[in-house]
């Protein structure tokens, strides 16, 4: 499987000619879902769900499908006819040839006088991927990558350190970094690195590693 990068919180999954592209929002690039055979939304924020990004991707490539928690697609269904799906915690299905499970229902704290949305993660081929969304979701079974929202209005280093800990992965990739300068970067990858139990990663945007 190869893993592509892209700005803040969307990631590009490729395997045997096919591609899943997961939160194209918009901090992303114009053009992430493009090309994309599936589409997978964690939530409503505009950081993660970008209207024109799913539109560009879905009118690029006629067979191209949603799958989403019903926020999201009641906002793009009626585009879309019949090519978005609702999931939600619990749910498993197939896209573009990777075996998806659904993990999570509520977005992370950001105060608690902000009401929580819906939220969920998506476990990638039986846990070779795990991307929680803007969640510290733990999905109760191995992963090998996990897709690590490292730095977020609703989280502090002290949490996603924790969080790596809890899911115990073989390595982790920073997402949800849009907002980290580079003078911090340093700070979170020597401090995640050397507290998080596992090998912590960072890709630059539209990089790409082999999983």
């Amino acid at each position: 499987m190869k893993l592509t990068k892209k700005s803040h919180a969307c990631v590009r999954l490729e395997k045997d000619g096919r591609t899943l592209v997961i939160d194209p929002g918009t901090f992303s690039e114009e053009d992430a879902a493009v090309g994309a055979e599936a589409i997978l939304v964690t939530h409503e924020h505009l950081d993660h769900f970008n209207e024109d990004r799913l539109r560009a991707g879905m009118e690029a490539n006629p067979a191209a499908e949603i799958w989403t928690l019903r926020s999201v697609a009641e906002k793009i269904s009626t585009a879309f006819p019949g090519r978005v799906h609702t999931v939600g915690h619990g749910d498993t299905f197939t896209a573009a040839g990777f075996d998806v499970q659904v993990h999570g229902e509520l977005h992370a704290v950001i105060h608690p006088d902000i009401p929580r949305i819906t939220n969920v993660g998506y476990l990638i081929d039986g846990g070779k991927v795990f991307h929680p969304g803007d969640a510290l979701t733990v999905p109760g079974r191995p992963v090998e990558t996990l897709m690590l929202p490292v730095m977020a209005p609703w989280n502090k280093i002290a949490e996603v350190i924790d969080y790596v800990r809890e899911v115990k992965p073989r390595r982790a990739y920073d997402i949800h970094d849009a907002l980290l300068t580079d003078l911090a970067r340093p700070i979170y990858d020597n401090q995640i690195g050397a507290l998080g139990g596992a090998e912590h990663l960072r890709l630059a945007s539209g990089a790409s590693a082999d999983l």
